[in-house]
């Protein structure tokens, strides 16, 4: 997921129905992701998991670019950024995210990757020109925070020694919104490329790495099962994994960045954690705490606050304004 790297300027036109459905489709496929993610994790490996959701969607993604004639992309400097991303953006929080959804609830997973984008905040400051911390975009990232510090709870900090504690799980999860919020800033800083063939690119390249430590590693696990003792269950959890979460919601959400525009497209940061604390809810039975709930509360108005625009100055009395006028409307 990148949904935290995009401008918060509005787009101009008016959105339809086509982009309605496109982003309702996207929190779906994101937000569901860390439901078939679990349901994979109490069958296999983490490591095999990835490796088979990364296969699934290169595959695809490499088969749909040649189909529609996508040129292989050219430069040095380019393909640099390609690798970092792979690993940054794809293999690095998948690995992260996965593993640590061993130990904690679907729902939970979903809401502490929620602070992707305040984490894309502070990288933004750092890297990217124009992009400064305003007070309004501080004031967020430590409302975020606060509700990092609640969502975790002194009972995981008590149960840190314990073989089955939450919290190095948990960690491990934020770690991975943080990948994908560094993989955000990549991602702006990269040379120009078409969007199909760099998403075709990172995960092949992901998917490559992947194999290296995936595949092989799982196979040599005496009580790994053989795939036809998964059951559909497993086996559709990962199919939805590559196809959905991974191959086809680059391709829509690129889409969508394009046609609709960041600021369009950032309302996932706030619908797919609500998406992932329902769907975990529903299908597994999980029972969010209350301070899992204030902890989401407190993160999304985080976001909420940072996305303030600035207060614009007043304009003085008696200079014309945009609507023509010689006073102040």
């Amino acid at each position: 997921m990148t949904t935290g790297g995009g401008s918060t300027q509005a787009v101009a036109h008016r959105h339809g129905l086509r982009e309605w459905l496109s982003l309702l489709a996207l929190t779906a496929m994101w937000g569901s992701s860390f439901l078939f993610t679990k349901i994979a994790v109490t069958a296999l490996p983490a490591e095999t998991v990835v490796t088979v959701r990364l296969v699934i969607a290169a595959v695809v993604l490499v088969l749909l670019a040649r189909l529609l004639g996508r040129a292989l992309p050219r430069g040095g400097r380019l393909w640099l950024f390609f690798g970092l991303i792979a690993v940054v953006g794809n293999l690095l929080p998948f690995s992260l995210i996965t593993w640590g959804q061993r130990a904690i609830d679907s729902g939970l997973a979903g809401i502490l990757m929620a602070v992707m984008p305040l984490a894309t905040l502070g990288l933004a400051h750092l890297f990217v020109p124009g992009e400064r911390l305003t007070g309004n975009r501080v004031a967020g990232f430590l409302l975020g925070f606060v509700g990092v510090v609640v969502l975790i709870g002194p009972e995981a900090l008590l149960a840190v020694g314990g073989a089955d504690g939450p919290l190095v799980p948990m960690l491990a999860v934020l770690a991975g919104a943080l990948c994908y919020g560094t993989s955000a800033i990549l991602a702006r800083l990269r040379p120009p490329s078409d969007a199909l063939s760099t998403a075709a690119a990172t995960i092949g390249i992901a998917a490559l790495l992947s194999m290296a430590v995936g595949l092989p590693g799982a196979s040599a696990d005496a009580a790994l099962p053989a795939v036809t003792d998964l059951g559909p269950r497993v086996l559709g959890a990962l199919l939805f994994l590559g196809l959905f979460s991974t191959a086809t919601a680059m391709v829509v959400y690129f889409r969508l960045i394009r046609t609709a525009g960041p600021s369009f497209t950032s309302q996932l940061n706030y619908l797919i954690p609500l998406w992932a604390v329902a769907v975990g809810v529903v299908f597994l039975g999980e029972e969010p705490t209350l301070g899992h709930l204030l902890g989401l509360v407190l993160i999304l108005a985080g976001i909420l606050w940072s996305r303030r625009p600035p207060p614009r100055a007043p304009e003085p009395v008696g200079m014309p304004t945009r609507t023509g006028r010689g006073r102040p409307c």
